[in-house]
């Protein structure tokens, strides 16, 4: 599926961005240089013709976005979050692609759902509504339970959605495979793994009972939050290409208007919606990482609403204390401890000099402490970050990735709230409660806890345990038998000692 009949599809997406007016529009926004202009022009316009038409009712870009296919529409909600990036009626225009892209038929939807749930839809539902969101993956329906009476939101896989997912992801693993044939510096970045990181992320959103264990998860985790809510799942009418939530009444977040005609106080709202994200990823290492304005609603009562839990991002312990340490090290401009930290983790060559990344490191982050509320940007930060990190060889790191996507994405909401929201003002008290309970004396006393423990269930075997490497690894069995006692009994002494301290420590806690 990988080969060369992949150029095909490729060549189709500049004809298409060419054939629809969106190359310009998009060169234009990015304020493109006029070398680059050039070469996009001689590229694309003699294979105009090969492109997709798309809808002339909708915007250059957002037309030539849904012509080209579900992978496409999902580069373009990011995009839409970022108007400091592609400017705000470029932003504006590509917010279409979050929940208002033109639905299926209904006869469809339900024929999907009495397929996956197994009975007709009037018998589970005693009111099933035309589609309410249609996005690129799904669509969903507002209903109501002929049991209970609840409303309900009906999430509905579009048909053929799968295949055309493969078909896109198959012409990125081609492109990703060209670019490091023909760029060999490229494979620092590991193209091919971070299409590959895609491909299961998006695979696992194409399947709806993953995304139902993921909001159940995620529910459970967020439960003590003030101020948000996560839809409850109904198992029982919950399948693979379908899934139900109960119903999440809400204003849309990028409704601006209806926000302030509401009486909800944005500034808040704004600072709420990035202090949410971190304290997620920090605190339980599981976080939404698909927070565009079409997946957030405000309550009546100022609540955050969460939807659509096809994008899930995990970090694990360790890379969250490396974040938390990098992120704090930039809060408290002590850019040697970021140096450092990079170093430790393994992120930067340990042949490279650490002082001369730090002083790197100081170029970066100063100019931007510099600048008033409006222009400080993690995703300029990130950006400055990566400039660096490439002079000192640090490969990408497909762990974070979809943290450091989210992170942008999620900086895009709260501006689109607040425009001079402080990024840093906010993250600060996040950041050094996390920093205080899981780096440190604290934290250095539950990790030996958890290590004790693990002993403790191993403490029997230790003795053989290691009297076994060491003969595998040094000596054949005749040598040790022939060992001095002292050295046959401080093995033993050793494996017992171990044992007796994981024993007596777990006890103790």
């Amino acid at each position: 599926m990988r080969g060369p009949h992949n150029i095909w599809r490729l060549v189709r997406t500049g004809a298409t961005m060419e054939r629809t007016g969106a190359m310009r529009v998009a060169l234009d926004a990015v304020d493109a240089p006029v070398s680059l202009r050039i070469a996009a022009r001689v590229l694309g316009w003699p294979f105009k013709w090969l492109g997709y038409r798309g809808d002339p009712a909708l915007p250059p870009v957002t037309r030539a976005l849904t012509a080209l296919g579900p992978a496409y529409i999902k580069f373009g909600q990011i995009l839409s979050t970022r108007p400091d990036v592609v400017g705000e009626e470029l932003a504006t225009q590509l917010q279409v692609l979050q929940d208002k892209l033109p639905p299926f038929a209904i006869t469809l939807a339900k024929g999907m759902v009495a397929s996956e749930l197994g009975h007709p839809v009037d018998v589970m539902f005693s009111e099933f509504s035309e589609s309410v969101a249609a996005a690129s993956i799904a669509q969903v329906h507002k209903a109501r339970r002929a049991d209970t009476g609840e409303e309900v939101a009906v999430k509905v896989l579009r048909p053929g959605i799968e295949k055309a997912f493969r078909r896109d992801i198959d012409a990125f693993y081609f492109a990703a495979a060209a670019i490091e044939f023909l760029s060999p510096a490229s494979r620092r970045l590991r193209p091919t793994e971070v299409i590959a990181h895609f491909e299961g992320v998006v695979m696992g959103e194409l399947d709806l009972r993953l995304e139902s264990s993921s909001a159940a998860e995620f529910a459970a985790n967020t439960a003590g939050d003030a101020g948000f809510q996560v839809p409850p799942v109904v198992w029982s009418l919950s399948a693979r290409r379908v899934m139900t939530l109960g119903w999440g009444e809400g204003i849309p977040i990028h409704d601006l208007k209806g926000l302030d005609a509401a009486g909800h106080d944005r500034s808040e709202l704004a600072r709420r919606v990035l202090h949410l994200f971190l304290s997620h990823a920090l605190r339980d290492g599981y976080f939404h990482a698909d927070m565009h304005q079409g997946n957030l609603k405000v309550a009546s009562n100022g609540d955050i609403i969460a939807l659509d839990f096809g994008i899930m991002g995990h970090i694990d312990d360790y890379t969250r204390r490396v974040y938390a340490e990098i992120l704090f090290g930039f809060i408290r401009r002590d850019f040697r401890r970021v140096a450092e930290v990079h170093f430790e983790a393994g992120y930067v060559p340990a042949d490279r000099d650490v002082d001369e990344f730090a002083r790197a490191l100081r170029a970066v982050g100063e100019p931007i402490f510099g600048m008033d509320a409006s222009g400080i940007s993690m995703a300029r930060l990130l950006s400055y970050l990566f400039e660096v990190t490439e002079r000192f060889g640090m490969e990408t790191r497909t762990e974070l990735i979809l943290l450091q996507r989210t992170m942008v994405v999620v900086e895009g909401v709260s501006r689109s709230l607040d425009p001079r929201i402080n990024i840093w003002e906010v993250a600060q008290p996040v950041v050094e409660n996390y920093i205080k309970e899981n780096v440190g004396p604290k934290a250095l006393l539950r990790d030996l806890a958890r290590t004790a423990q693990v002993l403790a269930r191993f403490g029997p075997k230790l003795p053989q345990m290691v009297e076994a490497i060491l003969i595998s690894q040094s000596e054949p069995p005749d040598a040790l038998r022939k060992a001095s006692p002292w050295k046959t009994a401080g093995l033993v002494g050793l494996g017992g000692a171990l044992a007796s301290l994981g024993f007596l420590v777990s006890e103790l806690l």
